[in-house]
């Protein structure tokens, strides 16, 4: 643009407005950029926590049942 042009109100107007469109479209890839991250990552993890709960019953059905713990009896303390 040359100096002329940038004088024209209409012209500034314009200029603003591209640079405004151009900043939502860099707005709007970053998001489509960082959902589509969130998406892998969520996909990652239900992954590990399924292969994780998969190992816990695995390991649990392998195991011996563990001791049971005495009670005790309960002292009432008159006074």
């Amino acid at each position: 643009m040359t100096k002329l042009s940038m004088r024209n109100p209409l012209s500034q107007a314009d200029a603003w407005e591209q640079r405004t469109l151009l900043v939502k479209k860099e707005m709007a890839a970053e998001s489509a950029a960082n959902d589509a991250k969130t998406v892998r990552l969520r996909a990652l993890r239900l992954e590990k926590e399924r292969q994780d709960a998969e190992a816990q019953g695995e390991s649990a059905a392998a195991a011996p049942p563990a001791p049971q713990k005495r009670t005790r009896a309960k002292r009432i303390l008159v006074r």
